[in-house]
Formats: structure tokens, C-alpha cells, sequence
């Protein structure tokens, strides 16, 4: 199918559809799109918390808006491309499962960041489970926190399992009192997706990575069999979306361990960590303080107060640092996580996308309608206040490369969306 579209009136209106308000696809003139070889009448996004729209340590009603998968949606529109329906906070519970909100910056200048607590979803701010079920048809399934090895255990979308799951998954009744066993493959084979995008192995290394080597890395057997099992309920055409180098994102990044090190050694004294091993060394720059360390906030050291991290009386805490042995641990793991995944697309002869790669190039920076954007915390554009997730400009901007990936793969002429209309890091 072949569609005639100019820039105004026809953009807007589905924009709108999808409470895109103002933001168009990226028409210059009179275009001619084309769904190609695909059936786009029913897309089902599988996924982790970057397909639910999670951002700034929360997933709350305008990131679920400006997902991915909605942006893609919406932009499938324009091809025929059918409802795409997600599971949204209602009105009163939009905050979702809460979040942080950046409110200024102290005197030095670091940011200072609050959490947002009120119209929550869940029980409580310290009861992850939601209050109300959202029993309607699901497209987007995208579940934070869920693993490769999570997709086939039973009950994980039960009140024993994943809140995000459960919260989507039905109770039990009399006639079908094993409706919570579902697990998430069977979810997925259950959906009818004419096609698919699947973001699935981040959190089996990433978990290891901001715990800072304190959460087991899923085991190369458990991934290929949860893999192999979810492939195998997958329609004929989609994506299959790898796993970046999660040591490449703020979180590991902002606090960097070289500029630490040279500030000490300016101060005339070292940096220490304590290594996965227990053992306290001075640092290298090959390992990574994270974003979440007290690096250099005050103790009270037998009445007097030291910089945190300076002595090697008062390392930082191994949960403080990925260090350098764990850094290999995780890039070791990515690699052979990106292979199961790259060889799972090619023999199912779906379109891959090499996410791993394009955040890599993106490190120097780009420039997209005239707006520089690097991965650097809060002002860089990508990056939301939590250093692991995008913002919504960050979420259009892989819509857009997975969008180029599509059409390369499936003969299609799908139109991408202009980026600069999503917000980045909003600035108090």
C-alpha cells in the first residue's frame, strides 16, 4: 500500500490521535509512504522498562505516552498501521509508580533531585504493587525489571511475581483459576501480533552493573533457552533489538573515576574502593563510580569529618563501584548475549537492530535539527535524571533508527518523526 501525504492536515490530525500534540513526522514536501511488506494491523512491543516508557526512576503516565513503541505506532499510521493500545495511569494515579523531578542545583552546582509521590498507582511509595488491574487488551508489554530468564517462569505475573506484570495479568476465578501462572511468553504467543519489536536482555547484565557486581548476571544457558522459547512465539516480521553497553550510559559515566582521581591527587591524597573481592585498593580509571555513590560527601570519622572515599578507612562500599574485573564481566557478557540475540533474528529472518553499536557512535555527540545531544547527565538530552533510561527526545530518537531499520528491511517508506519536538531533562 502506497499513500500520498502533504505536511499539513494529515500529520496533525494523527498526531493528535496520540496525544502528539505538535509533534509531526518529518515532511519537507509531498511524500509517498508505503507499509512495504509488512502487516502492521496489530504491532505488540515486547519488552523491559525502556519499551514501558520508563524514565527518571519511575514509570508514570507521559513516559508511557511517549514510549517508543508509541512513537512507532504512530508513525505506522501513516501506513495502514492499526490501534495500538497500552496499558496508561489513569487520571488521579498519572505519577504511576512515582519518580524524581530535578529542582535546582546547589551552590556547587550538582542538581538536586526529588521524588514525586503523589497521585501514585501502586499501594504506596513503598508497596510496588499497583492498586488497580488494567484488564483490557495490552500491546505494549513492556514489564521494568523483567529478564530474558524471567520469560517463561510461571507466576511471574502473579502477586508473587513482577508488579508491572501482575498488574496486566488477570486474577484467578473459578473457571480459570490459573490465570496468574501465565508466563510472559504465553502472554506474548496470546497476543495475535501481526508484528514485533523485542527489547529483552538488558536487565540480565545491567542488574550486575549498577549493583555493582552484587547481582548475578543471568547464565548464558538460561538466556539461550528463554530466548529460544520466545522466538518461538514471535509473528513472521519484527525487530529484534540488542543490548547497548550499558557501561556507556550517566550512570557510570557522570562520576568519572579518572577526574575523581585527579582531583584527589591534587588534594595530595587517592581515591579508594572496595573491590569485588572485599579487598580496598586505590582506584584505576578502569573502574567506574556510580552515579549513585557518596563520593566525596562528608563522614564522621571518629569526630571528624572526611571526605568519603579519600581514606582507605573509608572506601567507597563495593555496591559503590563497578570495578575494572566487573566492567569485563559485563562487556564479556553483552557480547555473548548480542551474539544469541543477533543469530536468533538472522534465523528467523527478521530485522535486527544493532543498538549496541549506535550508542556507541553517538558518545562524541550528534547534531539533529540544529540541537547538539551527547549521553551526558541532564544535559546532554538523552538521558532522563535516573542515567540509565532516555527522556522522551531519547525515545524518538530510537523510534527513529529502529524506524530506518524497518523500512531497510521490510521495502517500507515509514516516516520518521521530528525528535526535537519530544522535551529532554526539563530544567527548573
Amino acid at each position: 500500500m502506497k499513500n500520498l501525504f502533504h505536511k499539513i492536515g494529515t500529520a496533525t490530525l494523527l498526531s493528535a490521535a496520540f496525544l502528539f500534540a505538535g509533534c509531526e513526522p518529518e515532511f519537507e514536501d509531498d511524500v509517498v509512504v508505503s507499509q512495504g511488506s509488512l502487516d502492521l494491523s496489530k504491532y505488540v512491543a515486547i519488552g523491559n522498562s525502556l519499551t514501558a516508557g520508563y524514565q527518571d526512576n519511575g514509570l508514570y503516565l507521559e513516559g508511557q505516552l511517549q514510549s517508543y513503541p508509541n512513537i512507532l505506532a504512530n508513525q505506522f499510521r501513516y501506513v495502514g498501521g492499526g490501534d495500538f493500545t497500552q496499558p496508561l495511569f489513569s487520571a488521579g494515579q498519572e505519577n504511576g509508580s512515582g519518580y524524581i523531578r530535578l529542582s535546582g542545583f546547589t551552590s556547587s552546582g550538582l542538581p538536586i533531585l526529588q521524588p514525586v509521590t503523589n497521585n501514585l498507582a501502586t499501594e504506596s511509595a513503598s508497596n510496588p504493587f499497583f492498586k488497580d488491574e488494567y484488564t483490557g487488551p495490552v500491546q505494549n508489554l513492556g514489564i521494568p525489571g523483567i529478564r530474558m530468564e524471567h520469560v517463561t517462569v510461571a507466576g511471574y505475573g502473579s502477586s508473587q511475581g513482577n508488579p508491572y506484570f501482575e498488574r496486566i495479568t488477570a486474577d484467578g476465578t473459578a473457571t480459570n483459576p490459573t490465570a496468574p501462572l501465565q508466563s510472559y511468553v504465553q502472554r506474548v504467543a496470546a497476543s495475535g501480533a501481526t508484528f514485533f519489536t523485542m527489547w529483552l536482555g538488558n536487565n540480565d547484565v545491567l542488574g550486575y552493573a549498577t549493583s555493582g557486581g552484587q547481582v548475578a548476571i543471568t547464565s548464558d544457558a538460561n538466556f539461550q533457552g528463554s530466548l529460544n522459547a520466545i522466538m518461538s512465539v514471535l509473528p513472521a516480521k519484527g525487530v529484534v533489538i540488542n543490548i547497548p553497553d550499558v557501561t556507556s550510559v550517566p550512570f557510570f559515566t557522570t562520576k568519572a573515576t579518572a577526574a575523581i582521581m585527579a582531583q584527589a591527587q591534587a588534594a595530595g591524597t587517592r581515591l579508594f574502593i572496595t573491590a569485588g573481592d572485599g579487598a580496598v585498593r586505590p582506584a584505576t580509571a578502569e573502574d567506574y563510580v556510580l552515579l549513585t555513590s557518596r563520593v566525596g560527601e562528608p563522614d564522621n570519622l571518629g569526630g571528624t569529618q572526611v571526605p568519603h572515599g579519600f581514606t582507605p578507612n573509608n572506601p567507597l562500599g563495593n555496591g559503590e563501584v563497578l570495578d575494572a574485573a566487573e566492567v569485563t564481566n559485563v562487556k564479556n557478557a553483552t557480547t555473548r548475549f548480542n551474539t544469541m540475540l543477533s543469530t536468533a533474528a538472522t534465523a528467523k529472518n527478521v530485522a535486527y537492530a544493532d543498538m549496541n553499536a549506535y550508542f556507541n557512535s553517538i558518545k562524541p555527540g550528534l547534531v539533529i535539527n540544529g540541537v547538539r545531544h551527547t549521553p551526558a547527565f541532564i544535559t546532554g538530552n538523552i538521558f532522563s535524571l535516573d542515567g540509565v533510561h532516555l527522556t522522551p527526545r531519547g525515545y524518538a530518537i530510537v523510534a527513529n533508527e529502529l524506524l530506518k531499520i524497518i523500512n531497510a528491511k521490510y521495502g517500507a517508506t515509514v516516516p520518521t518523526i521530528d525528535v526535537t519536538q519530544f522535551r529532554a531533562v526539563r530544567i527548573p
